[in-house]
């Protein structure tokens, strides 16, 4: 049954049981837009939607991101999204948060969605997925290995290579693989210097001039979302978890064969560095841009990249002129690519 969801008015969600694991049970999450209900929904055409929009978040992360549904909305879509197993609304007390070794087990996450869309809309709905960062990897495995299942892919700064180089991953592997092997959930010591998390959460310090957007979200405090579900420091990274996204690298590198079109948005640069500066509000700080253009045109058959000017990893969650730009793309990208089942 569907119920009330903790994003407000607008907005439901239903728990899906699924198949224990190690750890015991095991649930994940849809949550659905409903711009009837939605004071702040867009302008839209209250008929039946020309396509079911399903999203996925990334790592240390669940869905909040409220605007994108409301375009989608407005674009004449459904719009689901879930919070996988162990993740946000999903997250059971018992859980390893986030922990899985292989990421071909979100298929029973994304298949017990699917069943609930085909029953609200039919078979012949065209189906729409998204994926963000390693939402972005799932997203694309599953589609290639579901050739024919989808009208198109969205793709929004999908971790596609691991970080460093090609040979970092390819020399990094087996290490990880001895490891997972011995001690699947055994926490990598990997640091967490929290400027992702101080980008999202306030957008500027006092030494820093406001925007002229500043009556953008992004510019007064930040985006809110639930501390418990998106943590800082982020959740720990285990080995089995680390060794299932090092093999989805490799089948990445190996080529895929998507077959439907696909779509892919990132920030046209990417900023490290030790030391915080205000540059990182306008740049991808936990993914390499230009290692994830590198794979793009390896996908599938149709790819189109859009690199965007002052974007930060999350492209949705960017000052309120790039959100603007993204959305735009992306709506002109589903009304040219995603038709709407015959009459």
């Amino acid at each position: 049954m569907w119920s009330h969801d903790v994003l407000g008015p607008g907005f439901e969600c239903v728990t899906l049981p699924l198949l224990d694991d190690d750890e015991g049970e095991v649930v994940t999450t849809l949550v659905r837009h409903v711009p009837a209900d939605d004071a702040l929904a867009f302008s839209y055409t209250p008929t039946s939607p020309s396509f079911a929009f399903l999203a996925v978040h990334g790592w240390n992360d669940y869905f909040y991101q409220s605007e994108l549904a409301r375009v989608i909305s407005s674009a004449g879509g459904a719009f689901y999204a879930i919070d996988l197993r162990k993740y946000g609304r999903s997250q059971r007390s018992h859980q390893s948060p986030g922990f899985v070794t292989n990421l071909s087990e979100y298929d029973e996450d994304i298949h017990a969605a699917l069943d609930v869309i085909y029953q609200i809309h039919g078979w012949e709905i065209p189906l729409v997925f998204y994926g963000h960062s390693t939402g972005g990897l799932t997203m694309a495995l599953w589609a290639d290995r579901h050739p024919g299942a989808l009208s198109g892919l969205v793709l929004n700064a999908p971790w596609l290579e691991f970080q460093g180089a090609t040979i970092v991953r390819q020399l990094g592997t087996p290490i990880i693989d001895s490891l997972a092997r011995i001690s699947p959930e055994v926490i990598l010591p990997i640091p967490d210097n929290g400027f992702y998390n101080r980008l999202l959460t306030a957008w500027r310090d006092e030494s820093e001039p406001a925007p002229a957007e500043d009556d953008d979200p992004f510019t007064h405090g930040g985006w809110q979302f639930n501390r418990e579900w998106r943590r800082y420091p982020s959740t720990p990274i285990r080995a089995g978890w680390l060794q299932a996204i090092l093999h989805g690298h490799r089948q990445v590198a190996q080529g895929l064969d998507i077959s439907c079109p696909t779509i892919v948005l990132t920030s046209n640069r990417s900023l490290f560095s030790d030391k915080w500066s205000p540059g990182m509000r306008e740049a991808d700080t936990v993914l390499d841009v230009e290692q994830i253009w590198r794979r793009v045109p390896s996908l599938g058959r149709v790819t189109t990249l859009i690199r965007l000017e002052g974007a930060i990893h999350d492209v949705t969650l960017s000052r309120r002129s790039i959100r603007s730009q993204a959305f735009g793309e992306i709506r002109r990208w589903l009304k040219t690519y995603v038709r709407p089942p015959r009459e």
